[in-house]
């Protein structure tokens, strides 16, 4: 009951936030006092009085400036392989969102997920590369490159807004929701003003006929592959052959909503389950449901480890990135000076 409330209390405020209505103006107020703090604290770091720490080697954050999920963990892995296929040896870092740690902690495909977080996990088992969690993103990256001499990149999950990491390069990603109403939290989604300064500007937004007139602005296409049986990882189905099942559709991620979409554009018409951001799965919510298949994210399949039930499938997702856009990050890689 508490989930069901919480997931109808997030859903109110996603749609409040995309239109300028008596709530949003009413929260203005606050949202000028949210912008005022934001941008003291920028101008802090901007002006010295609070210091950046640079890392060993370069560093890419991938964020945004909107609350909740873009797409950004997919981002993260496409970009960690493109820049393994361009010659460098990348590391992670992340916050490890709901992760019980205060250290730098490092994470490998065994890691429980209360220990690392789901997307930490996720990326670590997805792409094999170090993978190291804290709060302190400073830290943890410290940590990596002290642990992986052979680390000559760092790309950072998140973090976008934790200047004390000095970066080299900023990747903003955003989904079909865009700005939203271009409100400032809690009037609108935006965390920073759209106007914010970035390196480059992602829009994961699969119906885009056209993109906004931002400066390095690309195209994110996500694309799902077979889903994988939750009980045997090696069997795997076209997501077409669940077409005519009685299928049930369930993400615990930022738009559950996208996931949805996409298997609908494969040809299918689920029922749908929409759970928090981050759902812990404490207890199997699907007990009581009929139908023959279950379909569910990677990344809450990382949290389902110990289960066993015949009918959940996992649906993977694969990002693709604009050469161009690889291009740009390798270019700002490689003009960085020497630590």
């Amino acid at each position: 009951m508490i989930d069901g409330l919480r997931s109808r209390l997030e859903s109110r405020v996603s749609r409040e936030w995309q239109r300028r209505g008596p709530l949003a103006w009413a929260l203005t107020p606050l949202a000028c006092v949210f912008g005022a703090v934001a941008a003291l604290r920028r101008a802090a770091f901007s002006a010295g009085w609070l210091k950046s720490v640079r890392v060993p080697v370069p560093v890419v954050v991938v964020g945004n400036v909107t609350v909740g999920g873009t797409g950004k963990t997919p981002t993260v892995i496409a970009l960690v392989e493109a820049l393994r296929a361009a010659g460098f040896s990348p590391g992670v870092v992340s916050r490890g969102y709901g992760a019980r740690i205060e250290r730098p902690t490092a994470v490998t495909s065994a890691s429980a997920p209360g220990m690392a977080g789901d997307e930490p996990l996720l990326i670590a088992r997805r792409t094999g590369v170090p993978v190291w969690v804290c709060p302190d993103r400073v830290a943890a990256a410290q940590a990596l490159c002290a642990a992986h001499r052979d680390v000559d990149v760092i790309v950072s999950d998140d973090g976008l807004q934790h200047y004390r990491l000095a970066r080299d390069a900023e990747l903003v990603v955003f989904d079909h929701r865009l700005g939203g109403n271009g409100f400032l939290l809690p009037a609108g989604p935006l965390r920073e003003p759209l106007s914010r300064h970035r390196d480059a500007t992602l829009i994961n937004d699969p119906y885009a006929r056209t993109l906004p007139a931002w400066p390095n602005t690309f195209a994110l296409d996500l694309a799902p592959g077979d889903a994988w049986h939750l009980d045997n990882p090696a069997l795997r189905r076209p997501l077409a052959q669940f077409a005519g099942q009685r299928v049930l559709a369930a993400a615990g991620i930022g738009a559950p909503e996208r996931f949805f979409a996409t298997l609908r554009a494969a040809g299918l018409s689920p029922d749908t389950r929409a759970l928090p951001d981050h759902y812990a799965f404490a207890t199997n919510p699907f007990v009581d449901v009929e139908a023959d298949a279950i379909l569910i994210t990677e990344k809450d399949a990382v949290k389902l480890a110990a289960w066993h039930d015949a009918r959940i499938w996992v649906v993977p997702v694969q990002a693709a990135l604009d050469h161009r856009l690889i291009a740009l990050v390798v270019e700002k890689l490689r003009g960085r000076p020497s630590a």
